[in-house]
């Protein structure tokens, strides 16, 4: 009989170390995302943006208020003269001269009367300009003179002299004169009503007797 030969192999001290050291496969673990890191960067820089740009307008609006205070807006009359002094600088270009004075009277007439003269022709200007009230017929006639000459210059291509020129800027001036606000129109007060006194109260004042017969007369006897 055969015999065979067997052994038990005992592990030694330091494959049990080995061994305890040796764990079970751990959970997985959520990493962050980074977009939604990127998210929240994106909305920081927006709210930022939006606040240094509210900030910036107030800015404006702060530094905009003080020079529309200081600066009232100009009178029509005082703007059309300003922009007749200007039209003299092109006395030697009658085209671009009567273009601006007529654009000065029709911008006038719309600030001062309301009436649409830039949007107009002439003849629709001054068909309109027969039922209105705001003009004397005498300056009536006088703004359809200078608007015709006006016309003649820009549309016909006529070429009028320098002192002609003159003429219509006095006739623009005269105009913007004549029909500028003025103490005149003012209202004036009405007068206010003076008490009366109540014939049925006593006055300070004496008054005289009134007698409804003379006095009679007294006779003495010597």
């Amino acid at each position: 009989m055969e015999a065979t030969n067997s052994a038990l192999v005992v592990p030694s001290t330091e494959d049990q170390s080995t061994l305890s050291d040796i764990h079970d496969i751990r959970s997985v673990v959520d990493l962050p995302s980074s977009w939604a890191g990127l998210w929240w960067v994106l909305l920081v820089l927006a709210v930022l943006a939006l606040a240094y740009w509210a900030y910036r307008y107030w800015k404006k609006r702060q530094q905009e208020t003080p020079k529309e205070k200081a600066q009232p807006k100009e009178s029509p009359h005082e703007l059309a003269r300003k922009r007749l002094e200007t039209a003299l600088e092109h006395l030697h270009d009658p085209e671009r001269f009567c273009v601006m004075v007529s654009d000065a009277i029709r911008g006038y007439l719309e600030d001062r009367f309301d009436l649409h003269a830039p949007e107009r022709t002439t003849e629709e200007f001054l068909e309109e300009l027969r039922g209105s009230r705001h003009l004397s017929d005498e300056h009536k006639q006088l703004l359809a003179n200078f608007l015709n000459e006006c016309d003649l210059v820009k549309f016909a291509k006529s070429e009028p002299e320098a002192y002609e020129l003159k003429q219509l800027h006095r006739a623009a001036f005269r105009l913007v004169s004549e029909t500028e606000p003025s103490l005149m129109e003012s209202p004036t007060p009405e007068p206010q009503p003076t008490a009366q006194a109540d014939p049925r109260q006593p006055t300070n004042q004496p008054q005289e007797p009134q007698w409804s017969r003379p006095w009679p007369a007294t006779e003495f006897h010597a």
